[in-house]
């Protein structure tokens, strides 16, 4: 479930490496458009870690004894603290 498409990836990518080319302070070590995929490619890997987020926080919801149905305020505190949980384990890892 991914919130930006291959394309809005590739277009800020392009961005980024366009504002980072006009900077007198970067120097670039590899070809721009190396640049360019690497910045990709974090995006995606980045884009992942979050749906794997989130799909860890649905499964929680969904087992439940109670099913709680999706967009009711309920469910929506219930996500808002097991997606939280999740990013604060995440998080831990990464220290």
């Amino acid at each position: 479930m991914s919130r930006l498409s291959r394309e809005k990836i590739h277009h800020l990518s392009k961005l980024l490496v366009n504002a980072l080319y006009k900077n007198d302070q970067v120097d670039f070590l590899a070809e721009p458009n190396e640049v360019r995929l690497t910045i990709v490619k974090a995006i995606e890997e980045e884009m992942k870690l979050y749906d794997e987020i989130d799909r860890k926080a649905r499964e929680k919801i969904a087992s439940q004894k109670k099913q709680i149905e999706e967009g009711s305020q309920e469910w929506e505190i219930l996500y808002r603290k097991y997606y939280n949980e999740e990013l604060s384990k995440l998080t831990k890892l990464a220290e």
